[in-house]
């Protein structure tokens, strides 16, 4: 019951803050000063990332693994999951975060005269190379974002794993979209739509704030919905920890097969013993297999297509294509009115045709950076195809080592461990 009552005093502080401490975040224009566009890699970063910071995520990091693998301690994870709350999240106001490093790295390699500091390259590495020896460990208890929503998860339910796997593709999406986005110089995607950023620096505007709170309210109920459905760098997390060499298991001894680490799981990321009705003959499923290897590249090639048909509307994720098709409905006159961003345009000097030369230079980036994108998203569809006519047989539960968080909730249900 103390856990119950701390989530749900949580919550409520974090919300009640959230909504009397809304502020402007950029101060209203003055066209008769130096007023520029807003930047747009929003939320900026606050310029306190030292070495201590990386050797503090080392260390959490370093502390959840022996959680995990040598105490077996829930209890131990979630007070790891309180101070990652309180440090990763509300002192350093969430930035950087190994979530938004990913963009970082992607600026570095894809934007000229772009530079990385080891220190973000620490944030990104660091969760890596640990899932790809002990697991997601890093999802357990050191990330801000899943803390808050593993504390809020009170009373979760289990959704269907058809349901899982479909809603599971919008983190695939989300990656691609902010690779996109950095590729084309459109901006941080995942940190300017990153709704806990907004009530760890209790400032921003009100749509990210509810949408925030949405996610906290349904994350009562389906756990750590952000984690499961949204998070890009939680796809890299799953990549390594499929190779990991050591990975939290259940039972620690024999197994009695009571199926109570399976109900205990809200996330689905327990395998269960394969029936051995599901088994099967394993020359049809190879048959299955090959079909599927055999009609994924003409897959791959229509998910090209269909990325490159969208290129037009996913330019106006880019704000110079947005105020270029602004700046021409104004001077049509199209629209009455003119909007802060067309406005600050027009008192800078630059003419309106190196404006529309700019913005088609970016749609021709964005024709083949969406192709890409489709068939990115189809070689995914793909890949989870093939795992799905692929069964195999197990004897024993066992975490799925993509999927599964290593937070610890099947530790006290398990008959057959000692502690936790």
């Amino acid at each position: 019951m103390k856990y119950l009552s701390l989530a749900i005093a949580t919550l409520s502080t974090l919300l009640l803050q959230s909504a009397v401490a809304i502020e402007l975040k950029f101060a209203p224009p003055d066209f008769e000063t130096d007023y520029g566009m807003p930047y747009l890699f929003t939320p900026q970063p606050d310029g306190r990332n030292t070495p201590w910071e990386a050797l503090i995520l080392f260390g959490a990091l370093s502390a959840t693994t022996w959680m995990v693998f040598k105490a077996r301690s829930r209890r131990g994870l979630f007070a790891i999951s309180v101070f990652s709350l309180l440090f990763f999240g509300f002192y350093r106001q969430g930035c950087i975060c190994p979530v938004g490093s990913t963009q970082n790295v992607m600026a570095a390699v894809f934007l000229p005269n772009v530079g990385i500091s080891w220190i973000i390259v620490a944030f990104f590495v660091l969760p890596l190379l640990f899932s790809l020896f002990f697991g997601r460990v890093f999802c357990a208890s050191v990330c801000p974002l899943g803390a808050m929503q593993e504390l809020v998860a009170i009373a979760p339910i289990r959704i269907s794993p058809a349901l899982e796997r479909v809603l599971g593709l919008g983190k695939y999406l989300y990656l691609g979209l902010a690779t996109l986005g950095v590729a084309t110089g459109s901006g941080f995607f995942i940190c300017r739509y990153d709704p806990f950023v907004r009530i760890y620096r209790m400032a921003d505007n009100y749509s990210m704030l509810i949408a925030a709170a949405l996610i906290l309210l349904i994350g009562v109920f389906i756990a750590r919905p952000y984690c499961r459905f949204l998070c890009p760098y939680g796809v890299l997390l799953g990549w390594m920890s499929r190779f990991s060499k050591h990975h939290l298991e259940i039972p620690p001894s024999p197994c009695v097969e009571c199926r109570l680490c399976e109900d205990s799981c809200p996330y689905n990321a327990i395998d269960m013993p394969t029936p051995q009705h599901l088994v099967g003959d394993p020359a049809e499923g190879k048959r299955r297999v090959r079909k599927l290897l055999f009609l994924s590249p003409l897959f791959i090639l229509l998910g090209a297509l269909g990325g490159y048909m969208m290129y037009e509307p996913l330019s106006h994720m880019n704000p110079t294509v947005s105020l270029s098709e602004r700046i021409a409905k104004e001077d049509r006159k199209l629209v009455q009115e003119s909007i802060l961003e067309s406005e600050t345009f027009r008192v800078e000097g630059k003419t309106a045709a190196e404006l529309h030369t700019e913005s088609l230079a970016i749609k021709e980036q964005f024709k083949i950076g969406s192709a890409l994108l489709g068939a990115f998203m189809a070689l995914i569809i793909s890949i989870k195809l093939v795992e799905l006519s692929v069964v195999k047989k197990r004897t024993i539960y066992e975490p799925h080592k993509e999927t599964c968080f290593s937070c610890g909730r099947c530790y006290p249900y398990c008959p057959v461990e000692e502690g936790a």
